[in-house]
């Protein structure tokens, strides 16, 4: 069952495991973390799974992002297709370093999910429940 992570986060927080895959299909990188972020406008996704799925990041353009704390950095982007969930979501993403990216609501808008805090898990909410 996905679960929240105490280790990396006080207090604990959502995290999910996702793959990255290559436009054409062709490569794919699988079990990346994610953590699960409403606040995040934007899902990023970590430079290590980037260089492992061997894309390259646009050069050319540049997104301006600001953390919660109000600062602001200039990050590159890939076009990628991110899978969670069983379902496919093909885009352009930032790229962040660390150990895992964010899973913002450009996905998010997309799925109804539970987040139970004091179980210490989350579940996606079909429409028949």
């Amino acid at each position: 069952m996905p679960g929240y992570d105490a280790e990396l986060f006080d207090p604990p927080a959502p995290m999910a495991t996702v793959a990255l895959r290559t436009l054409d299909r062709q490569r794919s990188v699988p079990d990346v973390v994610m953590l699960i972020d409403s606040g995040a406008d934007v899902s990023l996704v970590p430079e290590s799974s980037v260089r492992r799925l061997g894309l390259e990041t646009d050069e050319q353009r540049g997104y301006e992002v600001m953390a919660f704390d109000g600062s602001k950095r200039v990050a590159k982007s890939v076009h990628c297709d991110l899978i969670f969930l069983g379902r496919a979501y093909g885009g352009v993403y930032l790229v962040v370093e660390g150990a895992c990216g964010i899973l913002g609501r450009d996905v998010l808008n997309h799925l109804s999910l539970v987040l139970d805090g004091p179980r210490l898990n989350w579940r996606e909410e079909h429409a028949s429940e």
